[in-house]
């Protein structure tokens, strides 16, 4: 018998790239805020700057201006050179440290990066981008060598010594090898640069550029070269025009003008918000699926970076620090002084030359059918490697299949767990094969997810930590009208529901005795609470009882509900704690109260309230039973009639 062997996937070179620019990008864009504060107090306080130019009493040497700026008197002081000396390079190790392994990783990327720093002559970006991640990983490599074999007591002595001696080790090999390295490499790439300025052809490195923008290689050239040697430009004369060779919105702006005028169909009509977005919003990216319909519109976005650069070029102009996003206001505001006719001009001319270039290619096309944007947002997203924020502005609404939904609330244990339930049954009856659906808190939610699906008051906060899912709020958690909603935009995005198969999903969790999380003597069948507080104080007093909760977790209930209602239809409540109660939690458990009258719940009725406390996932087959039945008109009339807990307690638990 032959045996085989299943050959592993190759990853593509485009792919690869893709992931290190992500990679690079996530060190480099938390921590734009920090760069947008050094190029403005720059602009504000060195010796050319806009203070001194503007007042002459500030351009006393051994004045404030003068000692914040660093000139003068207070020459290599101030706050400028420290900021891009240790500052910026510190939180980008400090933020890759953390994308490896958190918060230790980010202490132990710190510390190396000083090393990197200290062993330099130039800012140490690339040093910071190496260094950091590095030291996040070594941490975690060293943590994993001795998880579990730490007598107790012993655990935080072991945490702090090997991240001081492991940070210790780096930081020194940094210092004297990779510091080094780094400064000889920058210096190199600094004269590369040097050369095709002096030669006039920095403008050829659009025809690089250009392209890898829509194919969304960019941000490893922006993030990896072009700001670190932007940033150590800027440092000596002030200003660099590498912050505009990617950033400049120009040429994406004359690809939209374009279609405005000579566009059909949707592009058309979308290109008047797109080109909104894209030149005051920074999102460059709205315009690549207009190039991806017309892939011959490539030459229109090279000739106008290319005339761009050759402005900026010519006038000597540039930007102070990076212009992130790449908006119009980002790149005014960090302009130097003395270059903004140079980079209005270039904006304008690289939209201008754009512009005519795509207008005479859309002109002169032969094509007939009308250009199928959906397709070509479709095919951005794919080359992205995940959703897009701005492609709903496309297509009036998502456009990629969605396959993972989350379902989120402040503690994502009650309220989300109970509406995941209800909406993975809809999805189910539906049909619809492949979509997983899954509880979480929103502190814990990631830019992963197709949908995310939370009451309308946290709606918001979601959407801060999703930025690229669709968003659904809704009001109520067992019969919102927007479930009906998500399954018909699963029809438009999934296609046609299938009859077999796979269908929504949760990931497996071994299921507990029901007894075990709901006890008999946490069932009540007449209730003596008149309000919602005094119910919510009679589910908590049950847990208490149950030794499932300290005193604190019933508090935490009290707190959870001023923020966002637990009701949830249907006559149904499920108070429950804060995310930063679970520390108040002993064990998983669940207590049911019913009331002979309802319960005013903030103007609903209330007839069952069922507390919950969890501290991992062996409640969550129960709350899903509990789902269900109370989607089920004659199942919640077997717990109106229940003259036993052990009646209730098996209405809740049997299997469907």
């Amino acid at each position: 018998m032959n045996a085989t062997t299943e050959t592993p996937q190759r990853v593509s070179l485009r792919v690869r790239v893709q992931q290190l620019g992500t990679a690079l990008s996530n060190m480099v864009m938390p921590n734009i805020g920090a760069f947008i504060a050094w190029g403005l107090i720059t602009a504000l306080f060195i010796k050319t700057g806009w203070l001194p130019g503007l007042f002459h009493s500030l351009q006393n040497p051994d004045g404030w201006v003068a000692h914040i700026g660093g000139w003068g008197a207070f020459e290599k002081g101030g706050i400028v050179g420290p900021m891009i000396t240790y500052l910026l390079p510190i939180l980008i190790g400090s933020t890759g440290g953390r994308m490896v392994y958190g918060t230790r990783g980010a202490v132990v990327g710190a510390i190396t990066t000083m090393g990197v720093v200290a062993g330099s002559d130039v800012p140490m970006f690339m040093g910071a981008m190496i260094m950091g991640p590095l030291g996040g990983w070594v941490i975690k490599k060293l943590d994993a060598l001795w998880d579990g074999k730490i007598r107790p007591g012993f655990e935080m002595l072991v945490n702090n010594f090997s991240a001081g001696i492991a940070g210790l080790v780096l930081a020194v090999i940094g210092f004297f090898g990779v510091g080094p390295v780094v400064s000889a490499f920058t210096r190199g790439a600094g004269h590369g640069v040097d050369f095709l300025v002096g030669h006039d052809l920095l403008p050829l490195t659009s025809i690089f550029i250009e392209p890898a923008k829509v194919l969304f290689l960019n941000n490893a050239i922006n993030h990896g070269v072009l700001t670190p040697l932007g940033t150590t430009q800027a440092l000596a004369t002030g200003k660099s025009v590498l912050f505009l060779l990617e950033a400049n919105p120009g040429p994406g702006l004359g690809i939209l003008l374009a279609f405005m005028v000579f566009g059909r169909g949707a592009a058309k009509a979308s290109a008047p918000g797109a080109a909104i977005i894209q030149f005051l919003g920074g999102i460059h990216e709205i315009y690549f699926p207009y190039v991806l319909m017309k892939p011959k519109l490539i030459a229109a976005t090279i000739l106008g970076g290319m005339t761009g650069v050759f402005i900026n070029v010519l006038f000597g102009s540039g930007l102070r620090a990076p212009a992130a996003p790449g908006s119009i206001i980002a790149v005014y505001a960090q302009t130097a002084s003395g270059s903004y006719l140079g980079v209005t001009l270039s904006v304008l001319g690289a939209a201008a030359v754009s512009f005519a270039v795509a207008s005479v290619l859309l002109k002169t096309d032969r094509a007939t059918d009308e250009p199928d944007l959906a397709a070509a947002t479709a095919e951005m997203e794919a080359l992205k490697g995940k959703r897009s924020s701005v492609a709903a502005a496309l297509t009036g609404g998502s456009t990629a299949p969605i396959s993972n939904i989350v379902f989120a609330c402040d503690a994502g244990m009650g309220s989300s767990a109970m509406g995941a339930s209800v909406l993975r049954k809809k999805i189910r009856d539906a049909g619809f094969t492949g979509v997983t659906v899954v509880n979480q808190a929103i502190s814990n939610l990631t830019d992963t997810y197709g949908l995310a699906v939370t009451h309308r008051d946290l709606t918001e906060r979601a959407r801060q930590k999703t930025p690229s899912a669709v968003h659904v709020s809704v009001d109520d958690f067992m019969n919102s009208p927007r479930y009906d909603e998500i399954v018909e935009l699963l029809g438009r995005t999934n296609g046609t529901p299938g009859s077999s198969g796979e269908s929504a999903t949760a990931p497996s969790e071994p299921a507990a005795d029901s007894g075990d999380v709901l006890s008999l003597d946490s069932i009540v069948l007449a209730g003596s609470a008149t309000t919602a507080s005094a119910a919510i104080t009679e589910a908590g007093r049950l847990l208490v009882a149950a030794r499932a909760v300290d005193e604190a977790y019933v508090d935490a209930m009290h707190e959870r509900e001023k923020s966002v209602s637990t009701y949830m239809g249907n006559g149904l409540a499920i108070p429950h704690g804060t995310n930063d109660a679970k520390g108040a939690i002993r064990h998983s458990g669940i207590s049911f109260v019913r009331y002979p009258e309802p319960i005013d719940w903030n103007g609903k009725p209330a007839e069952f309230v069922v507390g919950i406390a969890g501290a991992g996932k062996d409640h969550m087959a129960l709350l899903t039973r509990i789902a269900h039945v109370f989607l089920d008109k004659d199942e919640v009339e077997r717990l109106r009639r229940a003259s036993t807990p052990e009646e209730v307690r098996a209405v809740l638990s049997e299997s469907r």
